[in-house]
């Protein structure tokens, strides 16, 4: 395992740490418990004294610390990345990182700023998912399963187009589930499996149809999750890459179809909402494990043939020439 291989696991760590934090700060209704940003309470974020970080304090400044972490970790991301990674798509894709976690930090500020828009708001939590994603992906970039596989990477178009599509519709339940909580839906429909009394609601409004919309798509990605999962294990049941994120994927729907469940008979617990968050981060991550995994013929194809057009120079020799003036 290289140096820059743990650094991205690290990397991904603190960003779980971090969706768990935000997650807190959502459940326990603390956003706007330190009313200034970059401030806290008029003081350098970084020397707020830890004796006054009480309450809701606790959760919010917490989390920009947290987030800070994230940052400089991000930034000394990208200076490994130019300095040891021969991949240029592999560097780029860390600037990317860099790009989306300073643009995350801008959100984090004017939800603050302008108290919680429901828009702002949501689109913070959407980042936040899709940055788990590129910090994940750059971990499974840089790792020697992917480099240096041990075999031919499965070559599948089922497989590809199964998980490409399990994949968008898995994010396109978080952010339903972020519309949710941010809109203050989590309760709209107070019982469950059944929904107030019923299975379908006998009455309707905004909050309802989103709560209704949530569990519609938890049903979808349950059954999807099912199918790919037993198509992978039928198909590539020789393949302990593509197995394995398929066991993890059923056991995580599992758990988090069960937090989301208790969710809701436990009128919102801080915790179990929040793990709840937390779960949703791992399911997608991983179904983008496998499905960068069926890709993986293609892009090591592609990245074959970059390096095959590139040109060779011998040290000592005239660099060569540029066309244009």
């Amino acid at each position: 395992m290289t140096w820059l291989h743990r650094y991205c696991r690290l990397l991904a760590v603190a960003t779980l740490l971090l969706v768990t934090a935000g997650g807190m700060v959502t459940s326990t209704n603390s956003g706007l418990s330190v009313p200034d940003w970059p401030t806290t309470y008029g003081q350098n974020m970084f020397l707020f004294p830890f004796r006054r970080m009480v309450g809701g304090i606790f959760y919010e400044h917490g989390h920009r610390l947290i987030a800070s972490t994230v940052g400089f970790l991000t930034i000394g991301l990208v200076i490994l990345l130019w300095r040891l990674e021969p991949r240029r798509w592999v560097r780029n894709l860390g600037l990317v990182a860099l790009g989306a976690v300073i643009l995350q930090g801008v959100l984090g500020g004017l939800t603050v700023l302008f108290l919680l828009p429901d828009a702002i708001s949501i689109s913070h939590a959407g980042l936040a998912q899709l940055f788990f994603c590129l910090t994940v992906s750059l971990t499974l970039f840089t790792s020697r399963s992917w480099r240096e596989p041990s075999a031919s990477p499965t070559d599948d178009a089922g497989l590809r187009r199964r998980m490409t599509i399990m994949t968008s519709v898995v994010y396109g339940q978080i952010l339903i589930g972020a519309t949710m909580r941010h809109t203050g839906a989590g309760l709209a429909i107070p019982d469950f499996p059944l929904m107030f009394g019923r299975l379908i609601p006998d009455h309707w409004n905004a909050a309802i149809a989103v709560h209704f919309a949530h569990r519609v798509g938890a049903l979808v990605v349950t059954l999807g999750i099912a199918g790919t999962a037993g198509y992978t294990w039928s198909q590539h049941r020789d393949r302990r890459e593509m197995t394995r994120p398929a066991l993890v994927l059923v056991v995580l729907i599992a758990v988090q179809v069960t937090l989301g469940a208790l969710t809701v008979l436990s009128r919102r617990d801080p915790w179990i909402n929040s793990f709840h968050v937390v779960c949703g981060a791992m399911v997608l991550t991983t179904s983008l494990v496998l499905t960068l995994r069926a890709w993986q013929s293609r892009l090591v194809r592609q990245t074959v043939q970059r390096a095959d057009k590139a040109p060779i120079v011998v040290p000592g020799a005239a660099a060569p020439a540029r066309g244009g003036a």
